[in-house]
């Protein structure tokens, strides 16, 4: 059962976990001919890491969290950042090749409107 400081726990977790998406989302959208490439390449692999972590949420979402080792309350409300941590390690690690392709979205998008 969530009492209400776990649901306030969650939502202030989720918030915090949002502001990195919006940099990635705006960084994704700024498709000037003067942005700089590093800038670019680290809002793809922004956006691998929301991704993997994402996918991840959703693997560990069907495991208790409870038994004679299980967290309880705080593994489900932490749960969340750890599967941020690893999908930044997975990310380091050489990712799964979606930061590559979001890369040369960016650059052909840029190619599109500068021509």
């Amino acid at each position: 059962m969530m009492t209400a400081d776990t649901v306030l726990m969650q939502t202030l977790l989720a918030q915090s976990l949002a502001a990195p998406t919006a940099r990635a989302a705006a960084s994704l959208t700024n498709r000037r001919a003067d942005a700089n490439p590093t800038d670019q390449r680290a809002a793809a692999v922004e956006f691998e890491q929301f991704f993997i972590a994402q996918m991840l949420e959703h693997m560990f979402s069907g495991v208790p969290t409870d038994g004679p080792f299980g967290g309880g309350n705080g593994e489900s409300i932490f749960r969340s950042l750890l599967n941020t941590e690893y999908a930044k390690i997975i990310s380091r690690a050489g990712g799964v090749g979606i930061a590559d392709a979001v890369y040369r979205e960016i650059l052909r998008l840029q190619e599109s409107e500068i021509s």
